[in-house]
């Protein structure tokens, strides 16, 4: 494919993307297939002779979109939200058309330094502590992960990294094995399973924290934690604290529990996956309320502020934290006056020398003009993923961001008044942004047969959790057109199969 054709298909496939779009609300919301429905209808190897773009595109037609599952779809109501807007599909098309790498500031400054003003920006929209921003010289800062859950398991990481040498500084003879079998970590018991698992992946052990009558880990019920394990010897090093937890979207108290953390010396992570783009919102800021004593916060903008998939934002107080945890160099990836065995000019060599002296003048490497993200992350390479934030921020602003969190906790709402309307149902938990937690009165049988109903008719998608012994149904407000008379249909399809859910439990 030369630029030429590359033109007139890019050209079609805008359209395909455009149409899909827009007539996404006919198609069946999740699809009619069985476990290894694909396999069959494709080649057991790959063409020896090239396809046309044509055959290719329409077999996405007769071949793929039979197996998708439509998350933008209006009628989709499950999980969380997943982001989509144009100006962020355009900028996907330009990141992948840049193609960096951007490992390092070298390997693309731009990738680098838009990133870290685009996670500024993001960090003033919430309002964080100064603490938690680069600028110009600070010693905290943001960085784009692909997830949460790396988000977690990276602060993870680097708190036990940090631990085990401020023991060993104090205490030589100390080894590290001796450290990790007696370090443990904790969070709510409604906290995301990703939490246990970077502890599986961190070797350490993870403490579930039970929580109060709203679904929210207390101060009292960590201390008592805490005090238990150091008691027994052990070494309470991590704790994270949920914002919108993804059962129930209930909210730890930050205020109470930031404080314990703070006296106890015990790395404080906020994960705020889903949540954390409503407190771009004055009305919601309260929630983040106590993230001044956090070391670490996450949140994703791919899941609620219209940036694609992936885009976990995530900061730091002390980027050392990180680097110190993650930093290696070999000489491949050393750059500027650090990397001797690359030649240059002479203007080159003059370049890097007032670099040099001007990041000497601003601080470390890492703390100054210089950011090497690959000291932030698991994986060495990155996408230009901060391209997606510039143009949502710009093409949306700030205001037109709050409009889309505002438009969805108000369909929440709609649906919750909705749901009280009808005696048969029960709402289970405090609705405070765009998810509501519902079930009929009666057995979890009851309710599993609805749900089994509700999803086997394909007009709506939802997904169930557990809230204490309950098996409860949620819906959560996703797509970016869902409406009023969405919400309305789907509730009026909720009821019916309810009444026969009722009708068949009495025969």
């Amino acid at each position: 494919m030369n630029s030429s054709e590359f033109r007139r298909r890019g050209k079609e496939m805008v359209d395909f993307v455009a149409d899909y779009l827009e007539g996404i609300e006919g198609r069946q919301v999740y699809p009619d297939v069985e476990p290894g429905y694909l396999r069959p209808l494709i080649p057991t190897t790959a063409p020896e002779e090239p396809d046309t773009f044509e055959d290719i595109l329409n077999d996405v037609e007769k071949i793929i979109m039979p197996g998708v599952t439509h998350w933008h779809n209006p009628y989709f109501f499950a999980y969380f939200p997943t982001a989509n807007s144009y100006p962020a599909l355009l900028a996907d098309i330009l990141c992948g058309a840049i193609g960096c790498i951007g490992f390092s500031w070298a390997a693309s400054p731009a990738c680098t330094e838009l990133e870290t003003v685009m996670m500024d920006w993001l960090g003033k929209m919430l309002k964080l502590p100064e603490a938690f921003l680069a600028g110009q010289v600070g010693e905290g800062g943001g960085v784009i992960q692909g997830s949460a859950s790396e988000a977690t398991l990276v602060a993870l990481l680097a708190a036990r990294t940090k631990v085990v040498r401020r023991l060993q500084a104090a205490s030589p003879g100390l080894t590290q094995g001796a450290i990790m079998e007696k370090l443990v970590a904790y969070s709510s018991d409604q906290a995301h399973s990703s939490v246990e698992r970077a502890g599986l992946i961190g070797g350490v052990k993870i403490k579930a924290i039970p929580s109060d009558g709203k679904f929210a880990m207390r101060a009292s019920a960590l201390q008592e934690a805490l005090e238990r394990d150091k008691a027994e010897g052990l070494i309470p090093f991590f704790v994270v604290a949920t914002l919108g937890t993804t059962s129930c979207c209930s909210f730890d108290n930050l205020l109470e529990v930031g404080p314990i953390c703070t006296k106890e010396d015990v790395w404080l992570h906020i994960d705020a996956a889903y949540a954390g783009s409503s407190f771009i919102c004055p009305e919601f800021r309260h929630l983040l309320n106590g993230v001044e004593f956090a070391d670490s916060f996450n949140f994703n903008p791919h899941k609620w502020l219209l940036v694609n998939f992936d885009c976990s934002a995530m900061w730091v107080k002390k980027r050392t934290d990180l680097i110190g945890a993650f930093k290696l160099d070999p000489l491949y990836l050393k750059h500027g006056h650090q990397d001797s065995g690359t030649p240059g000019s002479l203007l080159s060599a003059m370049f890097w020398f007032c670099f040099h002296q001007s990041c000497i003048s601003a601080g470390s490497q890492e703390e100054g003009l210089i950011t090497d993200y690959r000291h932030w992350q698991l994986p060495l390479g990155r996408r230009f993923r901060s391209l997606k934030m510039w143009f949502v921020f710009r093409m949306y602003g700030v205001k037109g961001l709050q409009a889309y969190i505002r438009k969805h906790v108000r369909l929440a709402h709609e649906f919750e008044h909705l749901v009280h309307q009808d005696p048969r149902f029960e709402i289970c938990a405090e609705v405070t942004l765009g998810l509501v937690c519902f079930r009929l009165k009666g057995s979890n049988k009851l309710n599993e047969d609805l749900l089994e109903r509700i999803n086997s008719a394909k007009k709506i998608h939802l997904v169930p959790c557990h809230l204490r012994d309950k098996f409860v149904l949620r819906l959560a407000i996703c797509a970016r057109t869902v409406e009023s008379a969405h919400v309305r249909q789907a509730w009026k399809h909720i009821q019916q199969l309810a009444t026969d859910v009722l009708r068949a439990e009495k025969d």
